[in-house]
């Protein structure tokens, strides 16, 4: 095969792209062959997008679709990275189509880009420098499991592990081609707080910061504020 061709962006609508890619790229093409059944079964309501992941050569259905927690982090998340990198040369995106190897197309819920040249218009073709996945029930595993192991053999520079339950955030580092867990970093509920110490209350982490940017300091709280 050639690899140039699979990679192809220049035209996403072409007949190759759509024969070779059916399941790697969010377009309506992808439920052709599905409605006929889903109308036959009366399931006429359920002709949205259905989003999929190639992970290891697989579709992957990203479904059940994330609950309101999920989505208020990861838009926090965005917000916070798009604040600080205005008029700077990175970028963040939000559920966007990260091509990895030919066997592994992932949607994160955030990546941060600082390489423009593997951005097109059809997706992110090689390894963001951070990818943040907001941890659900039906995707932990995978999270915390291949997808690590992927992002770490590509070479992605920072990955975040983001638990809504427990308002915290695994931030884990590359060193020497494998990912080491740097630090977690938590929101105590105010019925924990109450029972340390106040030397305990003192050595509590507010604020922390990416490897990839020195002076951008992130607030835990904004990270999780406006959950349910």
């Amino acid at each position: 095969m050639n690899r140039s061709n699979f990679y192809s962006t220049t035209n996403p609508e072409s007949f190759y792209c759509r024969i070779m890619l059916p399941k790697a790229v969010k377009i309506k093409d992808a439920l052709i062959v599905t409605k006929g059944a889903m109308k036959s079964m009366g399931m006429l309501a359920y002709q949205e997008e259905i989003w999929e992941e190639l992970l290891d050569g697989r579709v992957v259905a990203m479904s059940p679709r994330p609950a309101v927690n999920h989505n208020v982090v990861a838009e926090n998340i965005i917000r916070i990275f798009g604040n600080y990198l205005e008029g700077k040369p990175c970028r963040v995106f939000g559920e966007i189509d990260v091509y990895l190897t030919e066997k592994d197309r992932v949607i994160p819920d955030a990546i941060i880009v600082c390489n423009n040249d593997i951005i097109r218009k059809n997706g992110v073709y090689g390894a963001p420098d951070l990818i943040v996945e907001v941890l659900s029930p039906g995707t932990a595993a995978k999270d915390k499991g291949y997808k690590r192991k992927l992002y770490e053999k590509c070479g992605v520079r920072e990955y975040w592990l983001v638990d809504t339950d427990s308002c915290s955030i695994e931030v884990h580092l590359l060193h020497e081609g494998r990912f080491e867990l740097d630090d977690v970093y938590s929101v105590y509920p105010d019925y924990l707080l109450e029972k340390m110490t106040e030397e305990e209350k003192n050595n509590i982490t507010y604020t922390f910061k990416t490897s990839l940017f020195s002076d951008m300091s992130i607030e835990l709280e904004k990270v999780f504020q406006g959950m349910l």
